[in-house]
């Protein structure tokens, strides 16, 4: 079967846009956020009680500009590309927003809506990594962060998200119990374990679908500034 021609910036702004959508619907259903956002998401419910405008789209990029220094550290080498990795970011914290005010509108009172928020919320969540992994354009901090990390370890990268996936949610647990008190789960919760466990492999399985399916080719000729 002939493959199909996806463009490489379709992907981008398509798995921006996913995941943003997938974060929303996931806090929305309030069964815990994604392991990846948990400490952002965190960070934003401890900060606002004293900055109202303090966003969970602004906490998103505010922690993501920590892993990248830590990330250059950790590489001891820097790219300018990398810079762009924040400006993904800081678009990623600006959808976000607008889709946390979208879905609040959604109704979740019933448990099964919530179970169905829950649900493609996990799924929007990996399609919108596995797209990222498929554009030259630099992907968000956390992406790049797993990316670059499991090369330099030659990691298998599925396998490498979900050790980062794992490790998140850990640091989302402890935050949490700083934050709101000892064995206080505040946005992590059943959900976010779930998210840990699975994110790594149904990562996988979309990428070998999306690759079966299409062939991802560069739309623009902009590769060169992201190398």
């Amino acid at each position: 079967m002939k493959r199909k021609v996806f463009y490489t910036e379709t992907a981008y702004i398509m798995g921006l846009v996913s995941l943003a959508l997938s974060a929303a619907l996931m806090e929305r259903a309030n069964f815990g956020v994604s392991m990846v956002v948990a400490p952002a998401y965190l960070l934003h419910l401890k900060l606002s009680q004293f900055l109202p405008f303090f966003s969970f789209g602004m906490a998103e990029y505010t922690l993501q500009a920590v892993l990248l220094l830590v990330m250059v550290i950790v590489l001891r080498k820097f790219k300018i590309s990398y810079l762009f990795s924040f400006v993904t970011a800081v678009l990623y914290g600006l959808i976000l927003d607008v889709m946390i005010l979208c879905v609040s509108y959604i109704p979740n009172e019933v448990f099964a809506m919530r179970i169905a928020l829950y649900v493609v919320g996990l799924l929007g969540c990996s399609i919108g990594v596995s797209l990222l992994f498929h554009t030259y354009i630099s992907p968000e901090v956390y992406e790049l962060f797993v990316k670059e990390v499991s090369s330099l370890l030659k990691m298998d990268i599925n396998r490498f998200k979900t050790i980062y996936d794992c490790s998140s949610c850990i640091l989302a647990i402890v935050m949490s119990f700083a934050f709101f008190g000892m064995w206080h789960f505040e946005g992590v919760k059943l959900g976010t374990v779930v998210c840990a466990l699975l994110n790594g492999v149904t990562i996988g399985m979309f990428s070998k679908m999306f690759e079966k399916l299409f062939e991802f080719k560069d739309g623009l000729k902009l590769r060169k500034f992201f190398e």
